[in-house]
């Protein structure tokens, strides 16, 4: 038994499992992009602002996901995935024209303690890419709040017409 479990054979063996994994790709296509329902288009941020976003969230968090390299080595492929599916499933800017106002506010509320915190990006993602400045950062939050203050105004406002709506 112990002529079998010699260092060579375990390198062998993790090396032959390395390979393997290679031949079980992810798929990086992106489901199309409906600029009319994106959340940039639709909030209008500032210039520098969107592009934080487009940098820092809009990988996992959206379409418009992009694939660095290091995406066709598996198993790190297999886990960018999952982040990337995680991303769209909790929130998915690509899909914010889509969103219900009561969604909208309650995902403005997670954007704002995910930055005001910096637990997004993922750590992982800050190693790989840079992170954002405090800065930065609190120039986010401050953007997610101007929207989810703005947004219950037109909530109410449309409640109210719909209840005239109906007496009428």
């Amino acid at each position: 038994m112990k002529k079998y479990l010699t260092k060579r054979n375990i390198l062998l063996s993790l090396l032959l499992a390395f390979i393997v994994m290679q031949f079980f790709p992810i798929d990086k296509t992106n489901p199309p992009v409906e600029l009319e329902n994106d959340f940039i288009k639709l909030t209008e941020p500032p210039t520098e602002i969107a592009a934080n976003m487009k940098t820092m969230c809009y990988d996992c968090h959206s379409h418009e996901s992009h694939y660095p390299w290091y995406t066709n080595i598996a198993p790190f492929s297999w886990r960018i995935k999952s982040h990337i599916d995680n991303g769209r499933k909790h929130l998915n800017f690509s899909l914010w024209g889509n969103y219900s106002d009561k969604k909208r506010v309650h995902k403005l509320e997670e954007c704002i303690d995910m930055t005001t915190k910096h637990w997004m990006p993922t750590l992982d993602y800050k190693l790989m890419h840079g992170r954002l400045s405090d800065e930065k950062y609190s120039e986010m939050a401050k953007f997610f709040k101007k929207i989810k203050i703005q947004k219950p105004i037109t909530q109410n406002f449309d409640y109210l017409l719909g209840s005239f709506r109906k007496k009428n």
